[in-house]
């Protein structure tokens, strides 16, 4: 494979990675001002009904067990994206966007504990410091924050979602399994705001726009760049670069305003993207090259 056609793959990712750091802080705004199951209900239905319309022959083209495992793994990753969308009311979105990063920590251990993989000890290196980064970045005295309690927990889901993705994805299925979660994660979405009537609309323009951009550029269009980048690079290399998205969440943080510059933060991440590297870098008995590509990511 030549640096050409490996490029722009790599700034594709790299982009869409900025994109998805950017929607932490979008995501904070918006939620102050609408219900959260609300907010992602229309985000997620929207983002379903374009790629409904763009991919109809592929999700048909899957079968009734393709179809059954697609809206499986949308209901793994829509109950994530309560968790943490929940979470990060509660918490800065710096925290958030490390906490979820996580995933790259959990991915391995669930694969251990479901799949009966051996888990390297470089691994349990990567959780020690994983942990002493969260530890900096989030403690409160001696307790850690219902916030991040709860991201973590959306940590675990994507994690989930991913080995489920790595065992279940076909060749040629990415487009179809991609619809169908979307209108898993919605219809999840969608039931969660029944206890109060159902989703209402964003509240103005602003939060329209956000919904949008998250919907349409952040959901489906990342997930087209995604898919069409993955095919281009080696697993491992994605996952590398797509571990710069909780640095990019806390750049336009601090940037915008959001969060100030702290040691704690600059070192906590640290520790946290270290222990990403690791996980991601360490010999496995079944490389992380043999998940299928689009199986490396949560962010939807």
């Amino acid at each position: 494979m030549t640096t050409r056609t490996t490029t722009l793959p790599t700034l594709g990712l790299l982009a869409m990675t900025a994109v998805w750091g950017s929607t932490f802080f979008m995501i904070k705004d918006v939620v102050a001002r609408m219900p959260v199951a609300d907010f992602l209900a229309v985000r997620f239905a929207i983002a379903a009904l374009a790629m409904l319309a763009l991919f109809p022959r592929h999700v048909w083209r899957l079968g009734r067990a393709g179809i059954a495992r697609g809206l499986a793994l949308g209901v793994v990753y829509g109950i994530g994206q309560l968790l943490q969308t929940r979470g990060l009311q509660l918490i800065a979105p710096s925290v958030s966007g490390f906490a979820t990063g996580m995933y790259v920590v959990f991915t391995p251990i669930l694969a251990t504990l479901l799949l009966r993989q051996r888990m390297p000890g470089v691994v349990w290196l990567a959780v020690g410091l994983s942990t002493a980064g969260l530890a900096l970045l989030s403690l409160n005295g001696v307790s850690v924050d219902a916030g991040v309690w709860l991201t973590l927990a959306s940590a675990v889901l994507y994690a989930l979602h991913i080995v489920l993705l790595g065992q279940w994805s076909r060749h040629g299925e990415a487009f179809g399994l991609s619809a169908l979660q979307m209108v898993a994660i919605a219809l999840v979405c969608l039931v969660a705001t029944l206890p109060h009537g159902g989703p209402v609309a964003p509240p103005d323009r602003a939060a329209w726009l956000a919904v949008l951009y998250m919907a349409l550029i952040a959901g489906a269009g990342a997930m087209l760049m995604q898919t069409w980048a993955q095919a281009h690079l080696p697993a491992t290399r994605a996952a590398i670069v797509m571990t710069t998205e909780p640095v990019f969440a806390a750049a336009f943080a601090v940037v915008l305003g959001s969060d100030l510059l702290t040691w704690r933060m600059l070192a906590g991440g640290v520790l946290v993207l270290g222990a990403m590297y690791l996980v991601e870098l360490a010999p496995r008995r079944k490389p992380i090259d043999a998940l299928p590509a689009e199986a490396v990511h949560h962010e939807v």
